[in-house]
This record gives C-alpha cells, structure tokens and sequence, in this order.
C-alpha cells in the first residue's frame, strides 16, 4: 500500500516508527521545513525528518500547501492513504480528497473534547480523569471529522504531561495501525462528532503559564502537572521567575493565610498556602539556574517562611 506520512514532531515521528514495522506499506514522509532553533538559531529538522531519514524513508518538506502547490508531487507519490499526525498545517481540500482511503489522523484527546492544538496540556490542567486518543476522517474544520477509533486510560493525580505525552503517542501509533489495516479491508465504521459537545484546545501562552495562588492546590498542581516539563508553570519571586516542575497536593481545604505564602521548608519540599488548601513544591528551576529540588532552594535561602510568591 502506498502511505504518504504527514508530520511533524516527536510525537509524530513515534508513530512514523510504528508504521515502518508493519510488512507491505510504501511510506513517503511530508513534513514542515526545517526551523532556526536555539541562541544561534540553526537551522533543524524536525523529529519526523530525522526519524525519516534513519528509516531510510523519502522526506518532503513543502514551503507551502496552498495553491496545488504539492498537488504534482501528490501525483507522483500518488498515496492509496494519507496517515496525519501532528503535522501543524491545515490541509487543502486537493490532498484531503486525494487518496481514495481517504486522510486518517491521529488526535491526542478523546473527541468531540479537545479539540485543537494543545488537547494533551489542556486536559491535565483541566484535571481530567479520563484521557485518550482517537483516529478520524479529516474535513475541511478543525478536528471535526468522523471518529473512526478510540484508546482510552485513566489519569492519575501525578501524571504529568510528559506522561500523558509518551502513553498516548505509544499507544495512538498502536491505534493508528489498526485504522489503517481497517480502512484496508473496509471495516471501518465512521461516527460523526456531536458538535455540542466538542470543546477547543488552545495552544499554550505564556499567560497559560502563569501560577495563580489564588486558585485551589489541585487547580495549581494540575497547572504545573500539565506544564512539565515543559514548557513549564511559574511564579515570580524577587523579581525574577521560579518555574515549578514538579508539586503534591497536602490538603485540598482550608488554610488562613495569603494565597502564595510560604508556609513551611521542610526536606520534602516548600509549602505553599493557596485560596483552598496547601500545595508542596517538590522541584523547581530558579531563574538562570538548573533545576533542583525545592528543599535546596531553600536550604540556600532561595526562599524563606513567610514570602509570599507570585
């Protein structure tokens, strides 16, 4: 069967891997130009790209889709199947409706929830307790088309986004190849979404980021959980950004003091008084420094009883 892979980042490029253990398959790889990254802003490929060219895969990376500007490279691929997975363009109605399997992507939430482009922070900072990934047709709106697949886990207090990240990207590369070899036998049975019940992921801001005391300790370990580790929660401390990294709910109610005080710096971390409860900051990175866990920081005086943060 003759695949054109469409994506982009790591957890792409996981998939890519998984689809290249399956017998039969004529992978071609379309991902976004390399992008300056880093101090001196050098030019890097993707993890799709780098994963392509270990595996030995034809990669193309278009400037553009816009205008049938791929549509001749389409032809020659010519692609019986289109598998999507994070590639981060909208795609043209000329490649949707290319290949006559039709465009399948791979979604890192439970549809119609989460749509988007950031489901996987969003539904941990939500607190979610379900989590999961589904495979759908692709339409012309965004994460709108028919459910094709689902995978689903819990999601416990502790987990954080790189969690969340590694197990849906392992076993969303294990639910797109069943799509696939269903879409190949014809066994797939499409459910359209139900609109009302769709809800939307923005990408992560920095104001995203920005720790408010003022809310509940689950609300703000849930904000750090989903942020780590990266690209991180924060506060402000004598002026200067401490990222949180890694936080424990010790008690979800009460506590008279200001949101953000210092209660405590004990062995296992700094206490910290939120609008309902207290929150234990285990690790975290000071401004300009390494991480380190929270109870160095303030066996250093980073931080003392009785400041208040944010």
């Amino acid at each position: 069967m003759r695949v054109v892979f469409m994506g982009t980042p790591d957890f792409a490029a996981i998939s890519l891997r998984r689809l290249c253990r399956e017998e039969g398959l004529q992978i071609s790889v379309v991902t976004q130009p390399d992008k300056p990254q880093g101090r001196h802003m050098t030019l890097t490929p993707s993890a799709v790209k780098k994963a392509a060219i270990e595996l030995g895969l034809p990669v193309y990376q278009p400037e553009t889709l816009k205008n049938e500007a791929f549509l001749e490279t389409l032809k020659e691929l010519d692609p019986e199947i289109i598998l999507v997975v994070a590639y981060g363009k909208i795609l043209p109605p000329y490649i949707l409706n290319y290949p006559k399997l039709g465009c399948i992507n791979l979604h890192g939430s439970l549809l119609p929830l989460y749509r988007g482009a950031a489901p996987m922070q969003r539904m941990v900072i939500d607190g979610q307790k379900t989590i999961g990934v589904t495979t759908m047709y692709m339409g012309e709106g965004l994460d709108t088309g028919d459910m094709l697949e689902k995978w689903e886990t819990p999601l416990f207090d502790d987990a954080d986004f790189e969690w969340v990240h590694d197990t849906l990207a392992e076993n969303g590369a294990e639910l797109l190849v069943s799509t696939l070899h269903k879409a190949e036998t014809g066994a797939l049975c499409p459910i359209p979404q139900d609109d009302e019940r769709a809800t939307y992921a923005a990408k992560i801001l920095k104001e995203d980021c920005l720790l408010h005391f003022e809310e509940s300790a689950r609300q703000v370990h849930n904000r750090i959980r989903g942020l780590s580790p990266i690209p991180l929660a924060f506060t402000m401390h004598r002026g200067k950004n401490l990222k949180i990294i890694k936080s424990a709910i010790v008690k979800e109610v009460g506590c008279a003091a200001h949101p953000g005080t210092v209660l405590a710096c004990k062995n296992d971390g700094v206490y910290i008084a939120c609008g309902a409860g207290i929150l234990r900051i285990e690790m975290l990175r000071p401004e300009g420094k390494k991480a380190m866990p929270a109870a160095d920081f303030a066996r250093g005086r980073g931080v003392l009883e009785g400041e208040v943060l944010g």
